[in-house]
């Protein structure tokens, strides 16, 4: 059981920063966009109706890179099922990072709510994961076979890495400022599944030849909202708010007259408290293993032992993962559009810069975008869809040649190892959002003469 929970510790529980961004989807007006950036619009005039829903089909995005050694270890469960370290060298306290995460809309429902300062409203309900782990291939061999260990050696379990997974329950309002600019805001309340964060300062391994032992040496923290495996359930996956968070996002877009188009928001800014039985834990201690002993699991089971021993339970904070964004378009060049995006983790490791070029042609378009991650992965994405006023459905990648050759096993030269894939669905119904001059009744025409908009009374703005 000790290696079975180690082994999801480290290549499930933590692991991101490689965010599932989707950059294809950005400015593209689905309903994607409007809720990921809330100053978008996602309703076109004298098109679109006047509700638009992914009707519980969900819209699934994930993303997952490994870099370093560790690739021979991931490989090897991916194609066999089997946890082995085997093939990575040690000694050199070479360092591997591995990425995942996910964002997944479970409902969306949004409503055009006034033709004046083209106000939109939408509700979503979205389960997010961010994850990131930093650490040595001793880290992964000495729980496979420390008899490989020749040497002593300080800091070579020296690491970090947490991951977080939560509900997101949000609302969000956009509105024309005036007929170039436009403000959003996106406020969540937020349900935390899951937890773990891990931090090794200090480590050490010293051999007593004489006894045939190994000493190993471990100063650190450990944080988590479960400690055993069997401590999570189905009834763990639905949102309870024992552990309840805020975040709030806030974005504006510009048109400028030449045709240029400007994006910029702050993305799930936030927090979530977890709860009083959460375990919060300092470990500074030795473990003895004895290398005659044909029981390899044993070092998994002491640690375990420490971890246990040490246990406090009390409630804690963590972060949210929270992101700025700028988005930069050209005109379109006929049926070509080209975008630039630069994205920035704000508490974490990690950020973006993407090339989207867009290809549209009616309702078909595709998309080509070459990415670099901060972390220093190269990636090339590839986007389809199919969009109509009232119709929208995409499916693409971030990193198209990863995730073509995942199966593959890995080898000296085949770089990182990763993969990405995303796809979604929207339909609007109801009555067409019409121009005034064109139909008999439009929401927002004729209700309040007066009305002013939200964010132009906070900023000043004039009456229109």
């Amino acid at each position: 059981m000790a290696k079975r929970y180690l082994i999801i510790s480290i290549f499930v529980l933590l692991s991101t920063q490689l965010k599932a961004q989707q950059f294809g989807l950005y400015n593209t007006r689905t309903l994607f966009d409007a809720f990921e950036n809330p100053a978008q619009k996602a309703f076109v005039l004298d098109s679109s109706r006047q509700y638009a829903s992914n009707f519980l089909l969900p819209y699934f995005g994930l993303n997952a890179a490994s870099k370093g050694e560790s690739k021979y270890t991931l490989s090897r469960i991916i194609h066999d099922g089997v946890y082995s370290s085997r093939d990575i060298p040690i000694g050199n306290n070479n360092r591997n990072k591995f990425y995942e995460s996910s964002n997944i809309y479970l409902a969306t429902f949004r409503i055009f709510k006034s033709y004046k300062y083209h106000k939109e409203l939408g509700f979503s309900w979205q389960i997010q994961t961010d994850a990131y782990a930093d650490y040595t291939n001793e880290t992964l061999v000495a729980f496979d076979d420390y008899n490989r260990f020749s040497q002593s050696q300080d800091n070579l379990f020296n690491g970090n890495g947490f991951g977080q997974s939560y509900h997101q329950f949000s609302m969000t309002y956009r509105e024309n400022y005036d007929k170039r600019l436009s403000f959003g805001v996106k406020l969540s309340l937020l349900s935390g599944i899951t937890y773990n964060q891990a931090k090794v300062t200090d480590s050490y391994l010293d051999i007593n030849t004489a006894r045939n032992e190994l000493n190993i040496g471990v100063t650190g923290t450990y944080r988590a909202s479960f400690l055993y495996g069997d401590e999570l359930s189905r009834k763990t996956l639905m949102p309870n708010f024992k552990n309840p968070g805020l975040s709030v996002g806030f974005g504006t877009t510009y048109n400028a007259k030449s045709g240029i188009f400007i994006m910029a928001s702050v993305k799930d800014l936030g927090f979530i408290k977890w709860n009083k039985t959460s375990h919060d834990i300092y470990i500074n201690n030795v473990v003895t293993v004895d290398r005659n002993s044909a029981i390899n699991d044993d070092l998994s089971y002491q640690f375990e032992d420490i971890v246990v021993d040490a246990d406090r339970q009390k409630s804690f904070y963590s972060l949210t993962n929270a992101k700025a964004d700028f988005l930069i378009s050209s005109k379109k060049y006929g049926m070509y559009t080209p975008n630039l995006i630069v994205s920035k983790n704000l508490f974490y490791n990690g950020g973006n810069a993407a090339f989207v070029n867009t290809f549209k042609f009616n309702e078909l378009s595709g998309s080509l975008t070459p990415a670099y991650n901060f972390n220093g992965f190269g990636m090339v994405g590839l986007q389809g869809m199919y969009q109509t006023p009232n119709f929208e459905f995409f499916m693409g990648t971030d990193n198209l040649f990863k995730s073509a050759s995942v199966r593959q096993k890995a080898t000296v030269n085949s770089g990182y190892t990763g993969a990405s894939f995303y796809m979604g669905l929207g339909i609007k119904f109801g009555y067409t959002v019409e121009h005034p001059q064109n139909s008999s009744y439009m929401p927002g025409v004729g209700d309040d003469a007066n009305e002013r908009s939200f964010f132009s009374r906070i900023f000043g703005g004039r009456r229109r």
